[in-house]
């Protein structure tokens, strides 16, 4: 009785907060303040691992993880694209499976028998590693195709959250357009990084056989959504803890273009571009915004030159940002006031004049305490108002 007292009274306390700062519905507000207009008060994202998902909607009472986004007061819903059909992942004896590329993919778990197990798909096998020449390439069996897709539901997938929520196409780690992960997955990380300086046919061939996939794919789903779709994502991970994962160079000479081709290819169809990289970026951002990104996701803040206020100053009138909240020390580590103090500078410093979404920088993990959770979303609803 004491446990559901508790949850009730935070359920509440949340809802007294909302009830203080919307005057929109989720969508009106997502969308208006990615245009850079202040909307009733900052939208808010979540993004969290299954485990963190089920322990939350257990604290607060919630029979399914929609119950809890509508608890939390999330803007956001993700849409993850169609169906894959008419084929099927190959499973080895020892528990590896292909994925959509022919990457084979094994399932780690970490710290088992303890409060914080929690599990992850790691790349086993990288199938192009090995290859030496464009000619052996080229000749790769597994390509991804465009056409093993059912692109039939993707419109009422989408619509069934209209109006109320703005839906991001998502995609997930198998298909969210991108061009150096997969490339990292087919090839390997380490001969990736080599071939970016030895190898530059190589880079150029995977690279391009990714693009056009994704070009193919990416319009065929956006024709399918008959414009349900508020926001479209897409990832590679360019940067590290303390600088970019590779030189701006580099990334003009083998990347900037398809960068740029798969944003025109959303804005054609009238949606706005989230762009997903950890790490520290900052360099890349005026390229970004001269493609025309609308939205750069993550903003990790204990990367070197990712902080906030800094980013908002030299940017904001520009492009967008989403994300902000430490998932590496302040969450698993602080206390609730320093989730409060995270979550209150972060507020004061991006929110004005709009152009901000509130989230954490990745997937809040399962060491993260459950009392640091319910403050973090009650901070987002105390500060995030206009």
């Amino acid at each position: 009785m004491k446990e559901d007292k508790v949850f009730q009274e935070r359920r509440a306390r949340i809802q007294e907060l909302r009830a203080k700062k919307e005057r929109m519905t989720c969508r009106e507000r997502a969308l208006m303040a990615i245009k850079h207009q202040e909307p009733d008060r900052v939208p808010i994202d979540n993004w969290m691992v299954p485990e963190i998902q089920k322990k939350t909607m257990e604290y607060f009472g919630c029979e399914n993880y929609e119950e809890l986004l509508r608890v939390l007061g999330v803007d956001f819903r993700n849409n993850y694209g169609p169906s894959y059909v008419g084929q099927t992942f190959k499973k080895y004896p020892d528990g590896t499976v292909e994925d959509l590329w022919g990457v084979r993919r094994k399932t780690v778990t970490y710290g088992e028998g303890t409060d914080h197990e929690g599990t992850y798909s790691e790349v086993a096998e990288s199938p192009l590693e090995p290859m030496k020449t464009v000619e052996g390439i080229e000749k790769y069996s597994r390509w991804a195709s465009p056409d093993w897709w059912d692109y039939s539901s993707v419109h009422e997938d989408c619509e069934r959250f209209h109006p109320d929520y703005a839906v991001v196409n998502v995609g997930d780690r198998l298909d969210r357009t991108a061009q150096l992960k997969p490339m990292m997955y087919l090839r390997g990380m380490e001969q990736t990084l080599i071939d970016l300086i030895t190898n530059p046919q190589i880079v150029e061939c995977i690279r391009d056989h990714i693009i056009g996939y994704f070009v193919e794919y990416d319009h065929r789903v956006f024709k399918a959504a008959k414009g349900a779709i508020d926001v479209f994502m897409m990832g590679d991970d360019v940067g590290m803890q303390t600088g970019p994962l590779l030189s701006l160079d580099m990334w003009r000479r083998y990347f900037k273009k398809g960068f740029k081709t798969y944003i025109d290819i959303a804005h054609q169809y009238g949606i706005p571009v989230m762009y997903h990289t950890c790490g520290d970026v900052k360099q890349f951002i005026p390229d970004f915004i001269e493609c025309g990104l609308d939205i750069l996701q993550s903003l990790q803040p204990h990367a070197t030159n990712m902080d906030i206020k800094q980013l908002k100053k030299e940017f904001g009138r520009h492009i967008s940002f989403q994300g902000g909240m430490d998932i590496q020390h302040i969450l698993p580590l602080g206390t609730v006031e320093e989730v409060r103090r995270m979550v209150r500078y972060a507020m004061e410093s991006a929110k004005a004049g709009g152009g901000y979404i509130i989230c954490t920088a990745h997937n809040i993990q399962v060491d993260t305490p459950i009392q640091n959770i319910v403050a973090l979303f009650e901070a987002y609803h105390e500060f995030g108002g206009y």
